[in-house]
């Protein structure tokens, strides 16, 4: 972690609209996307100075200013940038072009950039939570509605939410596991219309819903195929332990449901209990179909890992009668028929990779293209719900690109997922 012990401290009644500060609440304590960032508008300072704080500290160098301005200076330095604005001549359609590109690639890049920099503090929550689930299970299970708290709290954005997929994802498979299963949960319930207490419960039934595998052997938390009897049945106890602990834990009745019932099938095929959908709750209904979507795109051995694209399919074609139908269509709506994270081929025959999709249009996702006139590192985003005459041929493997495509967009072994919210603009250009 970065020592920020030398960054000055200010008076919160001091701060304005361009400082870089530091919150010392922790990310699960306020609002903001991160806890480290440039104030950039006049009602974030309101909300800053609701949080209870005297003092924070600010960084001049990542600023906009190195002190914080007088009345008259704020007023000159206006006058100065406007002046240095002003274009000595009138800039040609190639400078446009390029400025608008440039514009573009920074605008996509502080999109995921934010998006990453929130996963990974909602990793260290988690990772914080589980530490102390065996020792403290009352303090666990208050990080543990906290963390959710601080997740609610971040999708309270104007307009749509969509999955985005990241660059890096957590580190260790189950926090990772634990991060996509409770944010596309999250995503699901709210695309149901659930409340906040509901939406409470959800999030942290679906983090805590794999608890139980912190007392089964570290070879038997995965089911494999090799198993035998008695190691299945030690596997599928972990859904046993986990109520326990989550008992010990004082969790409320619907997180601890979501907890004993993710692994039943609505058929009546899962286990422990073997009971329908109809004995189900609703956050374990959800909970059940995001986690056989996670454990299909990101198992043990990545090398059996299926595409986004090939999970959502495989779940569609086989697995109807094991999840709730209307949910299951709603997921499929949600993800989009090429989910964040597939791989494809355009119908110009370039090769892409989906980084979020259209709600509203599943066909027409976002997606980074291998164009072979623009280098990896300036790479945009194009959307193709504002292409007519783009789209999607078929969906494949990372393994069938070519090595060149491969390389230009490499595609993540596991995938992570976090939400984003829909960006319109500059970042979506036509190639």
């Amino acid at each position: 972690m970065q020592d920020r012990s030398n960054d000055p401290l200010i008076d919160v009644s001091q701060l304005t609209v361009g400082m870089f500060i530091h919150l010392d609440l922790g990310w699960m304590s306020h609002p903001f996307p991160l806890s480290s960032f440039k104030i950039a508008s006049s009602d974030q300072l309101v909300i800053l100075r609701r949080l209870g704080l005297t003092q924070v500290r600010w960084s001049p160098a990542k600023s906009d200013l190195s002190l914080p301005p007088t009345p008259d200076a704020a007023v000159a330095a206006g006058e100065e940038t406007a002046a240095a604005q002003a274009p000595a001549n009138e800039p040609s359609p190639e400078d446009l072009a390029r400025e608008a590109h440039r514009r573009a690639l920074a605008a996509q890049r502080e999109a995921l950039r934010l998006c990453e920099a929130q996963y990974g503090e909602a990793a260290d929550g988690f990772r914080s939570v589980m530490e102390i689930v065996q020792t403290d299970p009352h303090q666990a299970r208050a990080e543990a509605e906290s963390l959710t708290a601080a997740l609610l709290d971040k999708m309270l954005v104007e307009g749509d939410l969509n999955m985005r997929l990241l660059n890096e994802a957590a580190g260790d498979r189950s926090t990772a596991h634990a991060l996509n299963v409770c944010i596309i949960a999250l995503l699901l319930g709210r695309a149901f219309g659930l409340g906040r207490d509901e939406m409470m419960d959800l999030g942290v039934g679906s983090l805590l819903h794999d608890v139980g595998k912190l007392e089964v052997a570290a070879r038997l938390r995965h089911r494999d195929e090799s198993f035998t009897a008695a190691e299945t049945q030690a596997y599928q106890q972990h859904v046993a332990k986990g109520v326990a602990i989550a008992q010990t834990m004082g969790l409320s009745p619907a997180p601890l449901l979501i907890i004993a019932q993710h692994h039943e099938h609505a058929d009546g095929s899962g286990f422990p209990q073997r009971i329908n959908m109809d004995r189900m709750s609703t956050g374990a209904r959800i909970v059940a179909l995001v986690n056989r979507f996670d454990g299909l795109c990101n198992p043990l051995i990545t090398s059996k890992a299926m595409t986004p694209h090939e999970a959502l399919s495989l779940m569609f074609a086989q697995g109807r009668n094991r999840f709730d139908a209307t949910m299951l269509n709603a997921f499929i709506r949600m993800m989009g028929v090429y989910p964040p994270g597939s791989t494809v081929q355009l119908t110009d025959d370039r090769y892409a990779l989906v980084v979020s999709v259209n709600s509203a249009r599943p066909l027409k996702p976002r997606v980074m293209v291998h164009d072979i006139k623009i280098v990896k590192e300036e790479a945009l985003i194009l959307n193709l719900e504002e292409m007519p005459d783009l789209g999607i041929r078929r969906s494949l493997k990372p393994q069938f690109l070519p090595r060149a495509s491969l390389d230009y967009l490499s595609p993540r072994a596991r995938i992570a997922y976090f939400f984003d919210a829909v960006s319109t603009g500059p970042g979506e250009l036509a190639a």
